[in-house]
């Protein structure tokens, strides 16, 4: 995963100095700190279930600081095993949901964050699984992190990333809809930046984004794949990357990684509007019009100049601290970055005489604008761990105040 970034691994290690390879961006990622539940708990659960949840939680955190990429899978089991216990304290039935204070920390910035409340340290397993996501498909794309010309241009790791991309947004979307609206005001004020409702819709849209990027991969390499296709395709993910660069442009307090993210956001909306541009003017120079070719050599000539732009707006994009490396282009990328600039050249030479007799109409036309069609895996929680619904360890007389008494005596 490399570790100019610690977004492009899981752990801490910081002897690695390799720059990372970047197709699919994992915003950020946070990780837990190491906690014990028996005290907070004490006399309200059974010592088993306390030390369930101790374990699986350190468990997590142990994991955290694996600094390979293989260590995904594994740690992404852990936050799933993890889950069905979590839950439990959330339960407002029980009671439990700001009796334990929940520890994490950017493995980006390392700024902790402490918090008792069990929404919050649900808000945070759902998000790491989503960002853990990303990482996942990015890796999928770009296996060798080593070879700068890496091939990511398998139809099966193309397909493989769009799967991670739409369940990683199902994650995101999950955060949206139905955690953050349980949170208290006063704590979402103390969420870090990346936790934020803007940065994890902005997230949420860049995963649905990207994989529509690969959608219009697959469809540039693909026979069957019509003009009208790659058209909707690339104005889609333009749709897409526009909104998620609203989400994150509204923000004023972004932190380092977060104006890394956001540079990431602009130089992906540069080349999807490039390539809208492009397949724009491929169908609109198929009328018969002279408008029809004047708008078309438009269209051309704006795409060659918006991917002039793209190319600086990646390279800042990998300067913008911590830095990365962008792979060797490819899909439709790769496939554009040669096609524009010949086509802008070859039909503004074509039509040089309606451009001269038809100076009125040299005006770029509008986009059009389609239905987002790719949409988030939905995603639901699993149920509440079996030991929760145990009846023989509740104690009916055991109330917070007494449960605060004793942490005192055995504090004496």
């Amino acid at each position: 995963m490399g570790c100019a970034a610690s977004v492009y691994r899981v752990g801490g290690n910081k002897k690695q100095m390799k720059i990372p390879l970047v197709t699919i961006l994992s915003p950020s990622i946070r990780v837990p700190i190491n906690s014990n539940f028996q005290k907070p708990l004490k006399g309200l659960v059974p010592k088993d279930l306390a030390d369930r949840l101790t374990y699986s939680r350190n468990q997590i955190a142990l994991l955290s600081q694996q600094t390979d990429v293989s260590a995904v899978p594994e740690l992404l089991r852990a936050l799933e095993e993890y889950l069905p216990l979590l839950i439990g304290l959330t339960d407002q039935e029980l009671g439990f949901r700001e009796l334990v204070e929940f520890k994490w920390k950017g493995l980006d910035d390392r700024q902790e964050i402490s918090v008792a409340d069990s929404w919050f340290e649900l808000l945070s397993v759902v998000h790491m699984m989503a960002m853990l996501t990303l990482m996942e498909a990015n890796s999928k794309l770009i296996p060798n992190q080593t070879v700068t010309t890496e091939e990511v241009e398998s139809t099966d790791n193309i397909r493989c990333a769009v799967d991670l991309l739409v369940k990683a947004a199902g994650y995101l979307q999950f955060c949206l809809q139905e955690i953050l609206v349980r949170i208290p005001p006063h704590i979402k004020m103390k969420l870090p930046v990346d936790l934020q409702e803007n940065v994890i819709e902005a997230a949420y849209i860049q995963a649905l984004a990207q994989g529509t990027e690969m959608q219009l991969a697959s469809a540039v390499e693909s026979k069957n794949a019509t003009l009208s296709v790659k058209r909707r395709l690339a104005c889609e993910q333009l749709s897409y990357f526009g909104q998620a660069h609203y989400c994150l442009s509204t923000c004023h307090d972004l932190n380092g990684y977060g104006k890394k993210h956001l540079s990431f956001i602009k130089w992906k909306y540069l080349e999807a509007k490039a390539a809208a541009y492009y397949y724009h003017g491929l169908i609109t120079d198929k009328g018969s019009e002279p408008s029809c070719h004047i708008s078309a050599v438009c269209c051309f000539l704006a795409a060659e100049a918006i991917l002039t732009e793209s190319k600086k707006a990646c390279l800042n994009f990998c300067l913008t601290l911590p830095i990365t490396r962008a792979p060797t282009a490819w899909g439709a990328m790769k496939h554009l970055n040669k096609k524009v600039p010949e086509t802008a050249v070859k039909k503004s030479q074509m039509y040089a005489y309606l451009l001269e007799q038809e100076k009125g109409l040299e005006v770029l036309p509008e986009l059009p604008e389609f239905e987002l069609s790719l949409k988030a895996d939905e995603y639901e929680l699993p149920d509440k761990d079996a030991a929760w619904e145990s009846e023989e360890w509740m104690i009916p007389n055991q109330t917070l105040r007494n449960h605060l008494t004793d942490d005192e005596g055995d504090d004496k």
